[in-house]
């Protein structure tokens, strides 16, 4: 192991259980073979967080698990730091140096079950998530390590810490525009216009879309999306959306429906605004269950309906873009706390109203 002596303990933000969070001071981690401890420079708060949060229910796979989390564990997946120590393998690996900047991936695959040993490690079996499993302690904290299956990704100097922390999401919002499959010409609606929307709003106009459209209820939002590419932006408080998308589309629909508000009212507007044979794309992390007619799905509309779960092979993608500044994530982030208000943090992300991205700064 190469690097500077820390200290022997640090604050962190830990969950034991919904709605019991502790800021306590916990041992710092330290690098063994292969792994890297970085010192964290921000963290994101995330919806999934909220959920943990809360106490919503978990089901994944054939796995039912009665809460969304497994403490006592350090909160958080968003993050980004400076390395302070390398493991060994990691520079032969990774090309890592002491002082670098970096991420890791937010799934720590475990690399051989079906699903990773098929190229397919974002659905892994064990499924650990920094910040979820006790075995993967998350960024609200001084310090965090990357254990050796992590996948790690050096971040270029010149990305800020509060734009770095973004990255996580935009993968994910990257990820979600590829199951799209969008096409020139395509009109394209993004439901939601928080982080992950903003980011989709960005990736989607990469693709250069005959019209993308953002849907959201708070106006300020909305205004961010046009900046980032959106050719119109609906507000459904104000006007009937699915009314005007048929409208703009000769009474079609549109071809592409990114869900991504967390809100089940969402999923039933996109049933009715796509056009049959469109792609209708499911994102969001919902607090509860979602019921919809099946029927236009199938008999009414046959659509093609995708998941989107993280951001697999999006994370170069959103690096680079981040980097360049093609996709402007600096107008994400609206709030930036420290570790000890981290309450605030959570209820001002949970109100939804008057932030996009909080981030908390150890």
């Amino acid at each position: 192991m190469i690097g500077i002596e820390l200290p022997k303990t640090m604050p962190a933000v830990v969950c034991h259980a919904p709605y019991d969070y502790r800021l306590e001071e916990v041992p710092v981690p330290k690098a063994g073979p292969g792994e890297v401890v970085i010192q964290v420079q921000a963290c994101g708060v995330c919806a999934s967080d909220m959920k943990c949060y809360t106490g919503a229910p978990l089901f994944w796979g054939d796995e039912h698990r009665t809460a969304y989390v497994e403490g006592p564990v350090i909160a958080g997946h968003e993050f980004t730091g400076k390395v302070v120590q390398l493991g060994q393998g990691v520079t032969e690996k990774y090309g890592l140096q002491i002082d670098d900047t970096a991420i890791a991936e937010q799934i720590v695959p475990c690399w051989s079950c079906r699903y990773c040993q098929t190229g397919k490690y974002w659905l892994c079996k064990i499924h650990n998530i920094f910040g979820f499993q006790q075995v993967v302690n998350g960024g609200m904290a001084k310090y965090m390590k990357f254990p050796a299956k992590s996948i790690i990704h050096k971040v270029p100097d010149e990305i800020p810490p509060s734009q770095a922390a973004v990255i996580e999401p935009l993968a994910c919002s990257i990820h979600a525009v590829q199951r799209g499959e969008i096409e020139f010409g395509d009109v394209v609606v993004i439901a939601g216009a928080g982080t992950l929307g903003l980011g989709m709003v960005g990736a989607a106009r990469l693709k250069n879309p005959g019209k993308l459209i953002s849907v959201d209820l708070v106006d300020e939002r909305l205004q961010i999306a046009e900046k980032l590419g959106a050719d119109i932006s609906l507000n459904p408080s104000k006007i009937d959306v699915v009314e005007k998308v048929l409208e703009m589309t000769d009474g079609y629909g549109c071809d592409v429906y990114i869900e991504a508000t967390g809100h089940p009212s969402a999923v039933e507007q996109g049933l009715r605004m796509i056009r049959k044979a469109g792609t209708f794309v499911e994102f969001s992390v919902m607090r509860e269950p979602v019921t919809v007619d099946w029927t236009i799905i199938g008999d009414t509309k046959e659509l093609n309906i995708h998941g989107a779960h993280l951001g697999p092979h999006a994370y170069p993608l959103a690096i680079d873009y981040i980097h360049r500044g093609m996709i402007d994530v600096k107008q994400f982030v609206t709030h930036q706390l420290s570790l000890e208000k981290y309450v605030e943090a959570f209820e001002m992300v949970q109100k939804g109203t008057n932030s996009i991205k909080v981030q908390l700064i150890p």
